[in-house]
């Protein structure tokens, strides 16, 4: 019988972080590191902020860092070959300082080299608002590598974000893959619920839980060794 594919999501589930906090933090980072290019760091924030917005609202017409920069250089009349490389050298660099904010989370790094050797394939189906550099540090936060993931979703490859359902169906013709047959692992009871929408099964990890709805979840929840239980380990 062909195992499933584990679909997981970053922030929040496999890295702990306050997403508010770590956002502040990034955005303070970026703004101060970008001052010398001739950017006013308050303005800075509002325009990435809404060629974030144009990113998740994007048709899959483009990628998504072709949205972002489109929308960008609208705004700014920034956008050029020079202008991309120095947010890209950010993210080698300063926005590293963010990790101080965030923590790996107990037992993940043990969990996914479990389900690694039972012959599940894993997704980092994080969403592609981020630079793949960007991405690859986070998941060093983590304490996880690369290597563990058959797929990274950035915005440099992805055409779509969450919580649009086409982000996972997306995924799934990337990798040819039956959505029946996968299972996602999130923490945001908007975003990472939208698999549903696109038949893949959900848990959400209540420890870092956002968007929580007023009543009853409408997925499996609850903590780690619960996830465990729902996965069948």
């Amino acid at each position: 019988m062909m195992k499933e594919t584990i679909f997981f999501d970053l922030d929040g589930t496999l890295l702990k972080l306050d997403q508010t906090e770590f956002t502040n933090r990034y955005f303070y980072l970026l703004g101060q590191y970008m001052i010398p290019y001739g950017f006013e760091p308050e303005q800075l924030m509002k325009d990435v902020w809404k060629g974030t917005y144009a990113m998740v609202k994007n048709d899959g017409s483009m990628t998504n860092e072709a949205r972002f920069w489109q929308v960008f250089t609208g705004l700014t009349g920034r956008g050029n070959p020079e202008d991309q490389e120095s947010f890209l050298e950010f993210y080698k660099t300063d926005f590293c300082i963010a990790k101080d904010v965030t923590a790996p989370v107990e037992g993940v790094k043990e969990l996914i080299a479990e389900l690694k050797a039972k012959g599940y394939e894993l997704v980092l189906a994080t969403n592609p608002l981020f630079p793949r550099i960007a991405t690859l540090n986070r998941i060093g936060w983590a304490d996880l590598s690369p290597t563990d993931f058959r797929m990274i979703t950035t915005y440099e490859m992805m055409n779509t974000c969450k919580p649009n359902p086409e982000y996972y169906r997306e995924i799934c013709r990337k990798l040819d893959l039956d959505p029946s047959h996968c299972r996602m692992v999130g923490n945001d009871a908007v975003e990472d619920t939208a698999a549903e929408a696109a038949g893949i099964r959900t848990f959400l990890i209540t420890d870092c839980l956002e968007n929580a709805p007023e009543g009853e979840l409408s997925v499996p929840h609850g903590s780690w060794n619960e996830l465990r239980n729902w996965l069948g380990l």
